[in-house]
């Protein structure tokens, strides 16, 4: 059974949300277009990386593919090389699939079906709406961690900051709280009252215009920092971020012998390193992110990007 809020409830909370956000809006360079693709690479950009390192690299990656058939036609090396600074360059990849294969299956034009979105690769629930929201204005909900996290607390009691509801009984409740004719305004408002006033760890409860309606804010209490998830590294540093150095060191060279590139991306590599260095490399070889040349032993492959 999804949550019951009450016509007068609703009502409220959504004209206090929409008045906030008229004032208080984000102003971000994506904001205010309908253009499914433009929407479509911030949307991409926007997943696990913050706001404020897309914003420069966000028109540079559009001046260099202002198109989702330029973005097709272009290697997938100057893809990569396009996204530096935006990390989780496997995203990258995924974008440029996806455009060969909206020109491929679907004439270069990107669907406006949520079956057809979701089908194509990278595309899960939450971006297909983002796309049918902000690019068509259909009347469908958008459910980030921010929206989770604040509609979490306006409508149940979270006794502590690190508690959410249910993915989809909120899901459930977004839907029925959707405004008629301003589904993409009202998403956007959720969206940036969740990420820059009902934070995750250090709520603004004085400056929220859900305030008075807010369940939790009498009873949250700040929960400690959860501890760090333990990941395979080398020397203190995770491997993802290795993982990042090889393809920044590949940014800028064509290809790269293999112990070479130990060195590039580690200041004390030696051959006790190389099982460390093949196992990167085999998974950048899996994410589609570079080829290894074989030529005779592995110390000697050249590595490039695809």
């Amino acid at each position: 059974m999804g949550k019951s809020v009450s016509g007068d409830e609703g009502h409220r909370f959504r004209v206090r949300l929409l008045h906030w956000f008229s004032t208080h809006g984000r102003d971000l360079p994506w904001r205010g277009t309908s253009n499914p693709y433009r929407i479509l690479i911030s949307e991409t950009m926007l997943q696990q990386t913050q706001v404020n390192r897309i914003r420069a690299t966000y028109s540079t990656f559009l001046r260099t593919f202002p198109s989702l058939r330029s973005l097709a036609r272009a290697r997938q090396r100057d893809v990569v090389v396009a996204w530096r600074g935006l990390g989780y360059n496997n995203r990258a990849v995924r974008l440029h699939r996806l455009a060969q294969t909206v020109c491929t299956i679907h004439g270069g034009k990107i669907p406006d079906t949520f079956d057809d979105l979701v089908a194509l690769p990278g595309i899960g629930k939450y971006t297909a709406n983002a796309l049918l929201s902000l690019a068509s204005g259909a009347h469908v909900p958008v459910v980030d961690v921010n929206v989770r996290r604040f509609l979490s607390r306006v409508f149940w009691t979270m006794r502590s900051t690190g508690v959410v509801r249910g993915e989809k009984e909120i899901w459930q409740l977004a839907a029925t709280l959707l405004p008629r004719g301003k589904t993409d305004t009202w998403n956007q408002a959720l969206m940036d009252v969740g990420a820059t006033v009902c934070t995750a760890r250090r709520p603004r409860c004085s400056q929220c215009p859900a305030a008075i309606l807010c369940r939790s804010r009498t009873f949250m209490q700040r929960s400690t920092p959860p501890r760090p998830k333990h990941e395979p590294s080398l020397s203190g540093v995770p491997n993802r971020l290795y993982r990042g150095r090889i393809v920044e060191a590949l940014r800028h060279r064509s290809r790269v012998h293999e112990s070479e590139l130990g060195m590039l991306i580690y200041q004390h590599y030696s051959r006790k390193n190389e099982r460390w260095l093949h196992a990167l490399l085999a998974d950048l070889q899996r994410d589609g992110l570079i080829s290894v040349q074989r030529n005779g032993s592995r110390r000697n492959s050249v590595v490039a990007l695809v």
